[in-house]
C-alpha cells in the first residue's frame, strides 16, 4: 500500500519566467488525459473529470472517476513517475524534487 508523503511547501521559483510557464501549465484536459478519455467513451463507458470521489479529501482529485465501476484514474506523466527514459528532475531545487 503507498504511504502520501507530504513534500512540505514548494520553494520559490527560481527565476520570473519559470514562475510564469508553472502557472500556465495545464491542470486538466492535457493530451493524455484526452486520449484516455476517447477510448474510454467509445467503449461506452460513462464517467467524470477532475473531481473528488465520495468520501475522500476535497484536496485530492482524480482525472477520470468511474463511477459505477468505483474506479479512480489518475492520468500522470513520466516526470511524476520516475520514467528513467523520459523522466528529467529539474535542474533547479532538485533536492526538493527528489
Amino acid at each position: 500500500m503507498y504511504r502520501y508523503v507530504g513534500a512540505g511547501p514548494a520553494p520559490p521559483a527560481t527565476s520570473e519566467a519559470t514562475s510564469k510557464v508553472m502557472r500556465r501549465t495545464r491542470r486538466v484536459g492535457t493530451a493524455p488525459e484526452l486520449a484516455v478519455r476517447r477510448a474510454l467513451h467509445r467503449r461506452g463507458l460513462r464517467y467524470l473529470v477532475d473531481v473528488a470521489p465520495p468520501g475522500t479529501n476535497r484536496r485530492r482529485r482524480v482525472d477520470v472517476l468511474l463511477r459505477g465501476a468505483r474506479i479512480a484514474l489518475f492520468v500522470d506523466g513520466c516526470f511524476w513517475h520516475s520514467c528513467p527514459e523520459h523522466g528529467q528532475l529539474p535542474k533547479a531545487n532538485r533536492e526538493w524534487w527528489r
